[in-house]
């Protein structure tokens, strides 16, 4: 079917002189309105007006102009249907066979800092999604472009076999309608924020295709990486990648695992994650200390990792980290030397991310089959106010310096988690145990030595003592846990019997 009559009326005007011309040169009539028919025609190109079709001016602010049955009639009549082209004649309505329709900028105008909320309710379109899925509905007869990227298709197809092929015609109404999801969900998104509604009886989100993944966790499972508008600076999803092979989908996993952990940290920091848990995490003056004590942690898990540091990578922590093979470096910023150091190494990647970003807190989102789970991010950090300290000995100043990383670190480790550590870098890391002794045991068993006089946490409360007593005969001297056991008592008189200072939180930090 060829196209005789369209309706053209954008926002995004990117490309349309020209895609408009093509049509006007094949003989197409055009119908615009506002700004549309005015660039239109300081182009030199005859258009008409929506008022001559309609036969009613534009009024109420431009809010009422295609909501029209002069419009919709002539988008939504079925031409096989001779009812419907009879109606059309009694009414002198004509057919509209292709429509070019892109909507007020609501995601643009919401962005703005300290957006008036009536600003964002005038930038909610709604005859441009009226026109969309009229045309998108009837999309064997009508067709539809929401995206300036499908003028050149449309052209084409036109100038090839005179018409668009319905297989092209369908594929741009299933986009409309996507379009139309994702305008829809970001406006209810606003205004579900703006009214304090935490739980909703339904909830929409949508996000923007970032790039295909050439896989998922495994080979035989297909994968995409999709961006949340408005995410923070402090994003995998708003990484720079400055050199090395394309992100995987479980670099992608770990890169994120591995830039929340080192958010914790103000002075300098870096983390090793391996496979979504740290495997090394250290502190330091400098940058380079950070490293050389996260390395030291784990030197042999670090092998293929991804390391998150909090400053600029400069010279001397390149140099370390070029002779390890590591698959992710993410930082703020890397120095010149440190970027030439680094990028002789072909495919390692390359990230800065403003990782010191003060970002608001987001909702999390956890897929399982056939649900959605959703909760707030644990951005709790230790408040000293609310501590305890039960046992008979408190910690001493460099126990409560091990104790508090122990704490950041340990809120990041699947559970059940022990991390031990020591002189400002972690020494041992049991993660993703079945018990809490056991987690204990693998975290003593890495540490060796370094147990001697390290600080344990503890993502959640002990149920017995038996953790307790497993660390003192390692030689740990100070714990840090949630507390709230009903066995609580059992665990103190273990750490008073072993002169262990232990401290209480009042909370836990499951991560499953």
């Amino acid at each position: 079917m060829a196209i005789k009559r369209a309706l053209v009326s954008v926002s995004d005007k990117q490309n349309l002189v020209p895609f408009v011309k093509e049509l006007v040169e094949m003989g197409v009539e055009v119908i615009s309105t506002g700004g549309t028919h005015k660039l239109l025609e300081e182009n030199g190109l005859n258009v008409i007006g929506i008022s001559e079709v309609t036969g009613f001016p534009e009024i109420m602010d431009g809010r009422v102009k295609t909501l029209h049955p002069n419009i919709h009639g002539g988008l939504l009549a079925v031409r096989n249907n001779p009812s419907h082209m009879e109606q059309l004649k009694e009414n002198n309505i004509e057919t509209i066979d292709l429509v070019v329709v892109n909507l007020y900028p609501f995601k643009e105008t919401i962005s703005k800092p300290n957006v008036e909320f009536q600003d964002a309710i005038e930038n909610i379109d709604i005859g441009g999604p009226s026109m969309l899925r009229s045309a998108a509905k009837n999309h064997e007869d009508v067709t539809v472009v929401v995206d300036p990227e499908d003028y050149a298709k449309v052209l084409n197809e036109l100038k090839e076999a005179g018409e668009v092929s319905l297989e092209l015609k369908q594929k741009l109404a299933a986009k409309v309608f996507r379009h139309t999801a994702a305008y829809d969900a970001l406006i209810a998104e606003f205004l579900t924020k703006k009214v304090g509604e935490e739980d909703p009886e339904t909830v929409t989100f949508t996000f923007e295709k970032k790039q295909s993944l050439r896989y998922g966790e495994n080979p035989h499972q297909k994968a995409t990486f999709y961006k949340k508008p408005f995410t923070p600076k402090a994003s995998i999803a708003n990484a720079e990648q400055l050199h090395g092979k394309e992100l995987s989908y479980n670099n992608i996993k770990d890169a994120d695992a591995a830039l929340q952990i080192v958010r914790e940290f103000t002075e300098p920091a870096a983390v090793a994650v391996k496979h979504m848990n740290p495997c090394g995490v250290g502190v330091g003056e400098s940058i380079a200390q950070a490293f050389n004590r996260a390395f030291e942690a784990d030197p042999t898990s670090i092998f293929g990792g991804i390391v998150a540091l909090n400053r600029e990578v400069d010279k001397a922590t390149a140099e370390k980290l070029h002779e390890i093979f590591l698959e992710i470096i993410i930082a703020p910023s890397f120095s010149k030397e440190a970027f030439e150091i680094l990028s002789t190494k072909k495919n390692i990647r390359l990230l800065t991310i403003d990782v010191n970003e003060n970002s608001k807190e987001e909702r999390q989102l956890q897929s399982v089959r056939g649900g959605l789970l959703v909760q707030d991010e644990d951005t709790l950090s230790l408040d000293e106010d609310s501590i305890t300290i039960p046992t008979k000995r408190e910690p001493t100043e460099q126990e409560w310096k091990d104790i508090k990383l122990a704490w950041k670190v340990v809120k990041h480790v699947k559970s059940n988690a022990i991390v031990l550590a020591k002189d400002e870098m972690t020494v041992g890391i049991g993660a993703g145990q079945m018990n809490r002794v056991g987690a204990a045991k693998i975290a003593i068993e890495q540490a060796s030595e370094k147990a001697n006089g390290s600080a344990l946490g503890s993502d959640a409360f002990f149920p017995m003592s038996d953790t307790v007593e497993a660390a003192a005969k390692a030689g740990v001297t100070a714990i840090i846990q949630p507390g709230g056991s009903i066995r609580d008592e059992e665990s103190i008189q273990m750490a008073d019997k072993y002169g262990i200072a232990m401290v209480f939180t009042g909370v836990r930090h499951f991560k499953h």
